[in-house]
């Protein structure tokens, strides 16, 4: 099985939770081995979205190659079946060209979906029942949606955050249409063998430096201009209800510029909603007994995490 898995195309995977460093660590891995970045993020495909999503600037990228950055318009739709048809081709023509591809980002299940074999097909679509399932959000509150959700497909209502209430509502969507859960349609198929000769590596620090590099980076984000740049999508005619203006460092500000919260408010909110999200993305990762975990030192700093990753795809690739 080793000498199998040494002839399947190359792929290393960079992860773990927001705020530890992960793009940088995979702009010096790639920088070192001529590799090319493809990007695992579910924020970062939107244009305009730049200062709430962390997104790296063009200097920042150090002229390393990205891909899946800034290609569709915040009012676009976008799912985890099309991130994974999209990866892996951007990863087919990056191992083509005889470049190692680094996947790199905090969302497990864009990253479960192109390692493993996740089907999404089969999983229809019905507008009206949609709108209904919507109008019943509206009318009844979210947390009665994924109440439902529950009672149907646990394993999707346990991976979902009660507030996340499109992918709720296209969870429920599918089980009336097809009377299967959503989370079958996503099960991989363990009989089947690998896809790629795969490397994943997970970033991860102590609670209190994590939490504290969150605080400071919703600061960072702020002093940025996080408030204009959300103004400016308002008034581009980007409406509060998007899934895009729902995302970590939108929905906060939205709050603020509605008036529903004051700016320090705001603010707060956001440093706590980013930390549980790091605690939720924490909980993904660890059922993954394929990633090796660096625990990132604050004194020896992001080069020293890239210098161990280096040093071990060295044996392997």
């Amino acid at each position: 099985m080793s000498e199998n898995i040494k002839d399947l195309p190359p792929l290393l995977v960079i992860t773990g939770p927001t705020a530890t460093g992960k793009s940088k660590v995979a702009i010096l891995v790639a920088g070192a081995v001529g590799g090319e970045i493809v990007s695992a993020d579910s924020m970062l495909v939107y244009r305009h979205m730049d200062i709430g999503t962390a997104k790296p600037t063009k200097k920042e990228m150090c002229d390393i190659p990205h891909h899946l950055i800034n290609i569709i318009e915040p009012d676009q739709d976008y799912s985890a079946a099309v991130f994974q048809q999209q990866a892996r081709a951007a990863i087919a023509s990056i191992q083509e060209r005889g470049k190692l591809p680094i996947l790199a980002g905090g969302t497990g299940l864009y990253i479960r979906a192109v390692i493993d074999h996740y089907d999404f097909t089969g999983a229809c679509r019905d507008e009206l029942l949609r709108a209904e399932l919507r109008e019943e959000s509206e009318r009844n509150g979210f947390e009665s949606l994924h109440l439902r959700l529950a009672e149907v497909d646990r394993r999707s209502a346990e991976r979902l955050h009660p507030r996340d209430v499109r992918r709720v509502i296209r969870a429920l969507e599918v089980y009336y249409l097809t009377g299967k859960p959503f989370s079958s349609y996503q099960k991989t198929n363990g009989c089947a063998g690998p896809l790629y000769n795969l490397v994943i590596f997970g970033l991860t620090m102590a609670r209190e430096t994590l939490y504290r590099r969150i605080e400071q980076r919703v600061e960072a984000m702020i002093s940025a201009g996080l408030v204009e740049e959300v103004r400016g999508l308002l008034s581009a005619g980007y409406g509060a209800g998007l899934a895009s203006m729902r995302g970590l460092g939108y929905k906060e500000i939205v709050s603020y510029l509605a008036g529903e919260v004051s700016l320090p408010q705001a603010v707060e909110l956001l440093k706590r909603n980013t930390r549980r999200f790091a605690k939720r993305q924490l909980t993904w990762f660890r059922r993954d007994e394929r990633i090796r975990w660096l625990e990132i030192d604050p004194l020896q700093g992001l080069h020293a995490a890239a210098q161990e990753i280096l040093g071990y795809i060295e044996g392997v690739y």
